[in-house]
């Protein structure tokens, strides 16, 4: 009832328009959110991606620990969804864009398998953590309220608080692909090993541009006894 009440006032004085077109309602308003190419197929996860069907991975991949990996949109196919990343991830934070990115999520899941419905039961979500200076400075992580919003519109389990970040690893934009491998490199590790032993994890990030964060992320789950470990993410930045 109070969320309720809290919500129902911030949207009087504090009225949501859309990014792209101003309309009042909502970040991202339905008319602009068709716009946006949500893919249909997978792909794999080479730097070239190549599309995959039921065997997620190319050759050239198969030696990766990540398993396969869902992405909802291309990162540089409309000026839109980069935008909306920037004020997901930047200044002014807008952490309720979650919600949007999860529903663009889903789709694209809906669109590339066969059984959509039957890829999360009895799975685990488990968000990209950040270290404790940059989740202050943001106020949330912004893998993690994905990861909530997708809890919550499929049987995904949560596991928030088992994978850590051990490292200070500084920013990986500005990094090669081979400087972003080393930087990230025994980074995280897993409190506890036993909630996540011979189970489906799908392990949320925002963007994947060479993959080395959620590759790292995933030997380290893998390592604590993972069966499998699935990459959702919003974007892919080739």
């Amino acid at each position: 009832m109070l969320t309720t009440i809290k919500n129902f006032l911030i949207d009087i004085f504090f009225p949501k328009f859309c990014f792209n077109c101003s309309k009042e309602g909502n970040w991202l308003c339905e008319d602009c959110k068709s716009l946006l190419n949500v893919l249909e197929h997978q792909y794999c996860l080479c730097k070239k991606p190549r599309r995959v069907s039921s065997a997620k991975k190319c050759k050239k991949c198969k030696s990766k620990n990540l398993s396969g990996l869902y992405c909802a949109l291309n990162y540089q196919e409309k000026p839109l969804t980069k935008k909306l990343i920037l004020q997901f991830k930047y200044k002014p934070f807008i952490k309720t864009l979650n919600e949007t990115f999860a529903d663009l999520i889903i789709k694209h899941i809906y669109l590339s398998e066969n059984h959509p419905n039957e890829i999360f039961k009895d799975s685990l979500v488990i968000p990209v953590p950040l270290i404790k200076k940059k989740l202050k400075y943001r106020g949330f992580n912004q893998s993690l309220e994905i990861a909530e919003s997708l809890s919550k519109r499929t049987p995904l389990k949560k596991e928030f608080n088992n994978l850590i970040k051990i490292k200070n690893t500084p920013s990986q934009t500005e990094l090669s692909s081979e400087q972003r491998k080393e930087n990230v490199k025994n980074s995280f590790t897993c409190k506890n090993p036993e909630r996540i032993k011979n189970r489906k994890i799908f392990l949320v990030d925002d963007v994947y541009t060479t993959g080395s964060t959620l590759e790292e992320a995933s030997k380290t789950l893998k390592k604590a006894g993972a069966k499998k470990v699935w990459g959702i993410v919003i974007a892919r930045e080739e």
